[in-house]
């Protein structure tokens, strides 16, 4: 399993599906809260471009917002989609 690193805030409806989506497959993770964290938000931004959360780093390949099924497919999880 590759390293996982999410950009996220404590209010963000999309932050939160994504890590409850890593918590229900298994994934591990860490979770940098971008909010209080200045050297990680300047981080995410080096990496990205952009300030909108969450921003995800699958091993270097980086998904911008909750995309269930880019992250299912980079991570190699099969199972139905959250909400099906």
């Amino acid at each position: 399993m590759p390293n996982i690193i999410i950009y996220s805030t404590p209010t963000c409806v999309y932050c939160n599906l994504a890590k409850n989506f890593f918590k229900a497959n298994g994934v591990a993770y860490t979770d940098f809260n971008v909010a209080t964290d200045l050297d990680k938000r300047k981080e995410m931004i080096d990496k990205t471009g952009q300030m909108g959360v969450p921003v995800i780093d699958v091993g270097g390949e980086i998904v911008v917002g909750f995309d269930e099924p880019k992250l299912r497919s980079t991570l190699k999880i099969n199972s139905i989609l959250i909400g099906d």
